[in-house]
């Protein structure tokens, strides 16, 4: 049904629909009466999922400060540990001091057998890395370096 309001305006209205007598216009698809309250309620539900969901960390430093996958190997040195993760297809490596402070040139290096050594280098306060290599069925070496010590893996995850 077409109210003689519609025609002048140029919308479609459906007037007396079973939504509690609010109506809805056809063509915006907003509905009469409660488009207020559900907008109310929607936007801010929409933006505390947004936090819950993304959060302020995304794109932070801090959301790829660790490797994924389980842990395969620790290699602990006089200033610090390298780490070696694997989990199915890759393998990632980081450098962490002993004793986090100034900054201090680390780095740390993972190479998959057959491809090219990946490096992070620089001067950090507390590590180096993750570095990730694709590892699927082959073996890994990994090394690192925190101002002065040094530790390394031979062939690994073979």
């Amino acid at each position: 049904m077409v109210s003689k309001r519609a025609v002048k305006s140029g919308k479609a209205e459906i007037v007396g629909s079973s939504l509690g007598g609010g109506g809805t216009d056809a063509v915006t698809g907003g509905a009469r009466g409660f488009g207020r309250a559900a907008r109310s309620i929607a936007l801010p539900l929409a933006v505390a999922l947004g936090l819950v969901l993304g959060g302020p960390a995304v794109g932070s430093a801090d959301a790829v400060s660790a490797c994924t996958g389980r842990l395969a190997k620790t290699v602990p040195f006089k200033t610090g540990k390298l780490h070696v993760y694997k989990n199915r297809s890759y393998a990632c490596a980081m450098a962490v001091a002993k004793k986090p402070g100034p900054r201090r040139s680390m780095s740390v290096t993972i190479q998959a057998r057959g491809g090219s050594p990946v490096t992070d280098r620089g001067k950090y306060t507390k590590q180096a890395g993750p570095v990730t290599v694709h590892a699927l069925n082959r073996c890994v070496r990994a090394s690192a370096r925190i101002s002065g010590g040094s530790a390394s893996t031979g062939w690994i995850l073979c």
